[in-house]
């Protein structure tokens, strides 16, 4: 008996590729994909800065220090951290970072300041180590990832896509991507240092407040007339006190308020405010509003 045609197999192939190809092309896919990029930068990042330290201004070398001017416009992409700690070394000094990883520059802005040093490296050292692009990327910017993750949400929830079940979904990634936030120690400036204390480099960061109003404040702006994206952002956020460190439950409070207000602001009716307080994993329907509802809760 004949096997299937040459032909019949190809177009399976095809169909098979097809649908595996449209399958990873979805908002929700994608979505994913990002959040683990994201959450690996972030492992790998704390692995690679564990001789880092929270970075004190008196630990400065005296005296004025030297401005080393952007030789073009661009986005901080990457940082060559091994080199420029080289540097420092080489010449003594302290290089400290002007801006974060992810940031844009114009032409002749403040890339890095100089300070102290037995001698003094030529600015165009530093700037080789300091990777400027045409736009963000997520190698060295979990930030990025994080971006990506919101506008993805942004762009379900908009008036000409209305697909708040997206936005949900999206939700989950970024709640565990906070989730892994919260294991690193989040420092505004971090330092590394040598044998002695002395800072070598010194690169400004993003707190973790930062990171939380990133990930929340334009969902909730764009999604609090969705119930069940106003449900989401509560369980999201409730998690989130339950179990983050002590030092970043207070952001996660002034988020939860600011939910609340916007819910008041957007729904007139007390019932509706009422059920929109009301926190749920799946937005809608996963069968835990009646635990999940403690007595008074929910608007006046």
């Amino acid at each position: 008996m004949a096997g299937p045609s040459p032909a019949a197999v190809s177009l399976v192939l095809l169909l098979v590729y097809l649908n595996r190809f449209t399958h990873n092309l979805r908002p929700v896919a994608i979505a994913a994909l990002v959040g683990r990029m994201g959450q690996g930068l972030v492992a790998e990042m704390t692995a690679a800065g564990r001789d880092a330290t929270a970075f004190d201004p008196r630990t400065l070398p005296g005296g004025p220090a030297t401005v080393v001017p952007a030789p073009h416009g661009g986005a901080v992409q990457a940082l060559d951290v091994d080199g420029l700690i080289a540097i420092a070394v080489r010449h003594g000094c302290t290089i400290v970072l002007a801006h974060p990883v992810g940031t844009f520059l114009p032409p002749g802005a403040v890339l890095a300041r100089i300070h102290g040093g037995t001698t003094r490296p030529e600015a165009r050292h530093v700037c080789e180590r300091i990777a400027l692009g045409v736009e963000r990327t997520i190698e060295q910017d979990p930030a990025f990832a994080l971006r990506v993750l919101v506008d993805i949400a942004n762009r379900a929830l908009s008036p000409a896509v209305n697909d708040p079940t997206t936005a949900i979904q999206v939700l989950d990634h970024i709640e565990a991507f906070l989730h892994t936030l919260d294991s690193v120690e989040l420092r505004r400036r971090h330092a590394v240092t040598d044998r002695q204390g002395r800072p070598l480099l010194v690169v400004p960061d993003r707190s973790w407040d930062g990171y939380l109003q990133l990930a929340v404040s334009e969902i909730r702006d764009y999604g609090v007339t969705s119930v069940q994206v106003c449900r989401r952002l509560r369980a999201l956020l409730d998690g989130l006190l339950d179990t983050v460190r002590a030092g970043n439950r207070a952001a996660v409070a002034t988020e939860l308020r600011r939910l609340d207000a916007a819910v008041e602001r957007a729904y007139e009716n007390r019932d509706q405010r009422a059920v929109a307080m009301i926190g749920d994993r799946q937005g809608i329907g996963s069968g835990t509003e009646e635990q999940d509802a403690e007595p008074g809760q929910g608007a006046p």
